[in-house]
């Protein structure tokens, strides 16, 4: 009878603990919106609309890409090395890396992501502002595009 009252105890214990656990973990953080749309040129190698995705996770952050630029021949997966640098409100700029790429087939709509980035709580974050807002390296060229309009439905914010 005794080491029923024990495994008991046990079991309270570890349940008390691990709720206690829930209870004090840092918040994961969240940003909003998580998904945005702006237009970018990229010279000529074309221009349109791309959907920016971004995610939190304290103070580290992720954006994914997907543009209207299309890629004229196959890119192999992690072929593309990226940088997206985005204002900041109130001043300033923060910028996202990264050599993330699906696999592309001649003619598909260029996809990049996610690109890591750091960020601070309050930050807003817009790709728009003066000054190439990303820049592929494919194959050894690079692509320059502008961002000739703010994201919409706005800039992101992470908390």
């Amino acid at each position: 009878m005794r080491s029923r009252s024990t495994l008991g105890a046990v079991a309270v214990l570890t349940g008390a603990l691990a709720a206690a656990g829930l209870a004090f973990a840092p918040a994961a953080g969240a940003v909003s919106p998580g998904t945005a749309t702006a237009t970018y040129d990229c010279g000529s190698w074309g221009g349109g609309t791309a959907t920016l995705t971004a995610t939190q996770s304290g103070t580290a952050a992720t954006i994914k890409l997907t543009s209207a630029i299309t890629t004229p021949i196959a890119v192999g997966a992690d072929q593309i090395s990226a940088t997206l640098t985005m204002a900041k409100g109130g001043g300033g700029t923060r910028v996202f890396t990264g050599k993330k790429n699906p696999a592309l087939g001649a003619g598909q709509s260029v996809v990049i992501g996610p690109l890591g980035g750091t960020v601070a709580s309050g930050d807003s974050l817009n790709s728009y502002f003066a000054g190439v807002a990303l820049k592929m390296v494919i194959f050894g060229v690079t692509v320059n595009c502008d961002a000739v309009t703010s994201q919409s439905p706005g800039p992101f914010v992470f908390s």
